[in-house]
């Protein structure tokens, strides 16, 4: 295969051996060298070399998003999006509109709604949605997949009675007076009505699946790390569907697949290991979740939510329960990634890991989002790593101040305190609960508000540029144990770069990252279409 060279570029490689320089050059997905415009020219720019110029751009190594789900991006292009809505009125008029294309009887699924984005009005109550939709049953997924909406027809249809048992760990909202459902299920009592929701076909859910992971090059990201067996049919479908695209298709994008831990011994019954797969797409760290989320007062906090003292949030799991499932991962040497919103599920991880040695990848905590000052020092270990979304201070600020109250805010979302500890750090978005875009992630962590807005929160755990541009670069892989052939442009890694309209290291004012636009994303040394 002949050389690429890219060139005349202010190419920021992250490797401390040679930190700017103005050419790479590229042979068989690999970077095999780099220098100045004029060295690289001499010594590589002969007859069959490709010549690309990037025009003075900014280049990092890929940018990585350490912790979505591809297959909610892929619901997004598949079903009612609802993510940004301002208001009850909004959100009502959308659902009746998609409710027009809806045949009498057939599902319609939405997701992204977010009340706390709302100028005007509350949550639908179900009267609402049943007003809007009468004849289709409805279920949305809130932004943050704890929370969901249904009309009564999709109760009927799903044979909701108030004497059912609702799964563990799930609740369905009463109105306090009348003891009727008002729409409202939380958590696992989603599964009441997701068992009676038609399944897409497996061409709809991989076309799907495909466009999302076109958009995501599109945002600039070379890798991810994304949870989908729950979503996308089990592990077996899953798998069969990224490795088409990836490997037979040629997609482009770098995949890393977190399994639900409910698949763990499929996962043995397959010769499944952390690891199994090659480059582009491998099986990565079993994922658990140990909480639930801020929002609905399911995450797990040491001391009671300060707007309402007799809530502690709720485990997900018990502690002999996730002390068994840590052990099954362990007897099968996988890494664990665990879903910890609050600082006591954060404790109650800790606790168990303590209790097992270590494999050759590291554990993951996702969200990290309350800790407390001993919580941050455990984590300073080299084998755990912390999952970050700076984006969430977007979504969850002011309202989350009201959950946690003034006085634990320096520990909320505290990615200064755990970078300067030494706590290794990656970025991820969640999305689709928070935007794909890395960008937004890097603009969140570095200013701390609302694009647009003027107020900051807690502007003592802000971090610098060049740290934020790290958690979605050399963080993304360490999360996975690939830093030897990832995160930094360095001779005989992989040939992935992210090229910029803009030097994010000169911006006068952060929020010009809000009118910086993804130039070129470079995967194998080659230019993704987008």
């Amino acid at each position: 295969m002949s050389k690429t060279i890219y060139t005349n570029g202010l190419i920021y490689t992250l490797d401390s051996n040679q930190p700017v320089v103005e050419s790479v050059v590229v042979e068989n997905g690999r970077i095999i060298d780099l220098g100045s415009h004029h060295e690289m020219n001499l010594q590589w720019g002969r007859a069959g070399s490709e010549i690309v110029d990037l025009g003075g751009k900014m280049v990092t190594p890929g940018l990585i998003d350490s912790h979505l789900h591809l297959s909610g991006l892929a619901f997004n292009f598949l079903d009612l999006d609802l993510t940004g809505i301002k208001s009850k009125a909004e959100m009502l008029n959308k659902i009746k509109q998609k409710a027009a294309t809806v045949a009498p009887g057939k599902w319609l699924i939405g997701m992204g709604w977010d009340e706390n984005l709302f100028t005007e009005g509350s949550i639908p109550t179900i009267e609402e949605l049943d007003y809007v939709a009468p004849h289709c049953p409805i279920y949305l997924k809130r932004v943050c997949y704890h929370a969901f909406l249904v009309n009564s027809k999709a109760l009927e249809m799903s044979h909701y009675h108030p004497s059912n048992e609702v799964p563990k760990g799930g609740s369905v909202v009463l109105d306090p007076q009348t003891k009727k459902p008002t729409g409202m299920l939380l958590e696992s009592a989603s599964k009441i009505v997701t068992k009676h929701i038609p399944e897409k076909t497996y061409e709809e859910l991989k076309n799907g699946l495909g466009l999302a992971m076109k958009f995501a090059i599109k945002k600039g990201l070379t890798s991810v790390h994304t949870n989908d067996p729950a979503y996308l049919g089990g592990l077996e479908q899953t798998y069969k569907m990224y490795n088409e695209l990836i490997n037979h298709e040629h997609n482009g994008l770098r995949c890393n697949l977190l399994i639900d831990y409910p698949f763990q011994s499929e996962l043995k019954e397959k010769g499944m290991f952390a690891g199994f797969g090659n480059e582009k797409l491998q099986i990565g760290a079993i994922k658990i979740f140990a909480d639930g989320a801020f929002g609905r007062r399911t995450a797990l906090l040491s001391d009671p939510y300060s707007d309402e003292p007799s809530k502690y949030g709720e485990a997900m799991q018990t502690q002999d329960i996730l002390f068994t499932i840590v052990k099954e991962a362990r007897e099968q040497f996988f890494p664990i990634a665990v879903h910890t919103i609050g600082d006591k599920a954060l404790e109650n991880v800790l606790d168990i890991l303590d209790q097992f040695p270590k494999v050759n990848y590291r554990d993951r905590i996702i969200h990290t989002s309350l800790v407390r000052e001993d919580l941050i020092q455990r984590l300073a270990d080299p084998n755990i790593v912390a999952d970050i979304q700076p984006r969430f201070v977007v979504g969850d600020y002011p309202w989350v101040i009201e959950r946690i109250g003034k006085k634990r805010e320096s520990y909320l979302y505290a990615w200064k305190s755990l970078l300067s500890n030494g706590v290794i750090c990656a970025g991820g978005s969640d999305a689709p609960v928070e935007p794909v875009d890395p960008l937004l992630g890097i603009h969140a962590a570095v200013t701390r508000k609302t694009p647009g807005k003027l107020e900051t929160w807690n502007e003592d755990q802000n971090i610098s540029m060049h740290e934020a541009v790290k958690l979605f670069t050399i963080g993304g892989a360490y999360a996975t144990n690939e830093e030897a052939i990832k995160g930094t442009i360095s001779r005989g890694k992989l040939a992935d770069m992210t090229v910029f309209s803009k030097d994010l290291y000169s911006l006068e004012n952060p929020d010009e990252l809000l009118k910086t636009n993804i130039e070129m994303t470079i995967i194998d040394g080659e230019i993704q279409g987008i």
